[in-house]
């Protein structure tokens, strides 16, 4: 894989999912090692960053965490859009928020960016007896859907640095070139020196 010399990758990282799931419990123990057990919902958006080495290459994950409230759906292409991945978080306690689950996702099929990595994450696999949701189902659904799924417990912390590196290790490493042409600079100033002496 290609890397970026010394530079470090910025990737913009979404998280999406119904109130409750455990979204941004997920980001602050990714984040900041830290767990919450009574973490107040999130109002429009919260962001974090974190970096990460992977593959030789330097990643800064940009990480919105998104309201799960329907109130705030509308808000949502504002944080995904320009995504370079994104976590679809569920409750694997509570089958409506599956379901939820996957209506993100096929937003995001349908008016995110076509490259986006996507994860499906199966929260609060820590409380087995209120399981709801099998891993067996949720696999089959990633599969079907080109998602790749892991069951985490940010109470736990078990997958939760996992599914963030797995998601740092599909991004493309291809960054675009600065400056591509070398042109542009020259071009407007040779523009300006035609219309400044065309009329004198």
């Amino acid at each position: 894989m290609a890397t970026a010399g010394n530079k470090t990758i910025n990737a913009k990282l979404v998280l999406l999912g119904d109130v409750g799931a455990g979204k941004s419990s997920l980001v602050l123990r990714f984040v900041k090692d830290q767990f919450v057990e009574f973490q107040e919902s999130t109002i429009g958006a919260a962001f974090f960053s974190q970096t990460l080495s992977v593959n030789d290459a330097t990643l800064k994950f940009e990480i919105w965490d998104t309201a799960g409230q329907e109130r705030y759906h509308s808000l949502a292409p504002m944080y995904y859009r320009g995504a370079a991945a994104a976590i679809i978080v569920f409750d694997v306690t509570n089958q409506a928020s599956f379901e939820r689950a996957k209506k993100w996702v096929q937003e995001l099929q349908a008016q995110g960016n076509t490259n986006m990595v996507m994860a499906l994450a199966g929260n609060k696999s820590d409380l087995l007896d209120a399981k709801k949701v099998s891993a067996e189902e949720a696999q089959t659904y990633a599969q079907e859907n080109s998602l790749f799924f892991m069951e985490t417990s940010a109470k736990t912390a078990a997958n939760v640095k996992e599914i963030f590196y797995e998601i740092a290790r599909r991004l493309p490493r291809v960054q675009p070139t600065e400056n591509p042409t070398g042109m542009v600079l020259p071009d407007r100033a040779m523009d300006r020196a035609v219309s400044s002496s065309c009329c004198a």
